[in-house]
C-alpha cells in the first residue's frame, strides 16, 4: 500500500508533531503543516497518529480509500 497524505489547513493548528515524527514529509508553513515529500506508509501514519488536531487525512492511492482518519 503507498499512503499519502493530505492536511486539512481549516483543522491544522501547526501544533508540529507531523513535523517532529516526519520531517521528510511534513514542514510548519506559517500557521499550517504542508507536505513536502513522500516517506514509509508507517511514518506517514505515525506523523497523522500524533496530530492533536487529527488535520491530517490519509488515503490509500491505489484504491482512493480513506486509511485514517
Amino acid at each position: 500500500m503507498t499512503l499519502v497524505p493530505t492536511i486539512d489547513e481549516i483543522g491544522c493548528a501547526a501544533h508540529g508533531d507531523c513535523v517532529e515524527v516526519a520531517p521528510q514529509v511534513f514542514a510548519l508553513n506559517g500557521d499550517v503543516a504542508e507536505v513536502i515529500g513522500t516517506g514509509p506508509d508507517d511514518i506517514i501514519l505515525a506523523a497523522a497518529e500524533a496530530c492533536p488536531s487529527v488535520a491530517i487525512i490519509v488515503t490509500d492511492s491505489a484504491t482512493g480509500d480513506q486509511v485514517y482518519p
